[in-house]
């Protein structure tokens, strides 16, 4: 029997958690954004093996969906948020087991930004 014929062991599967992040996006043409928001702020949730990853997959989606992510802020794990004293919804926890269970980004709450200075459509 050679070495390519022999099992190799399997690696113990990486256990995802879901991650609270805040995404600020710009403007993109046809991003869905109302006609004279300046960008938004997208509340998500999002599942992977460490905050780095959630953030990466949750950059990628967000592109995919023709929207420009400028900045993303993590606000830790579900286990982490907790540890801080955070007040969690049953609503929030069902969202967060949602992205879990399908290894997923959800965005709950998306919030326009209007700009105080001159609409750049109106230039």
């Amino acid at each position: 029997m050679s070495e390519n014929d022999q099992k190799k062991p399997k690696k113990p599967k990486a256990v995802h958690e879901v991650f609270t992040l805040l995404v600020e996006v710009g403007r993109k043409e046809n991003d869905g954004l109302p006609k004279k928001a300046t960008g938004a702020g997208l509340l998500c949730f999002a599942s992977g093996v460490d905050e780095a990853e959630a953030v990466r997959e949750t950059v990628a989606v967000l592109k995919q969906a023709d929207l420009a992510p400028l900045d993303v802020t993590g606000y830790g794990s579900l286990a982490e948020r907790e540890a801080q004293g955070d007040e969690i919804s049953d609503e929030e926890r069902e969202l967060m087991d949602r992205a879990r269970a399908e290894n997923s980004v959800v965005v709950v709450q998306m919030t326009p930004f209007f700009g105080d200075g001159p609409d750049p459509a109106d230039a």
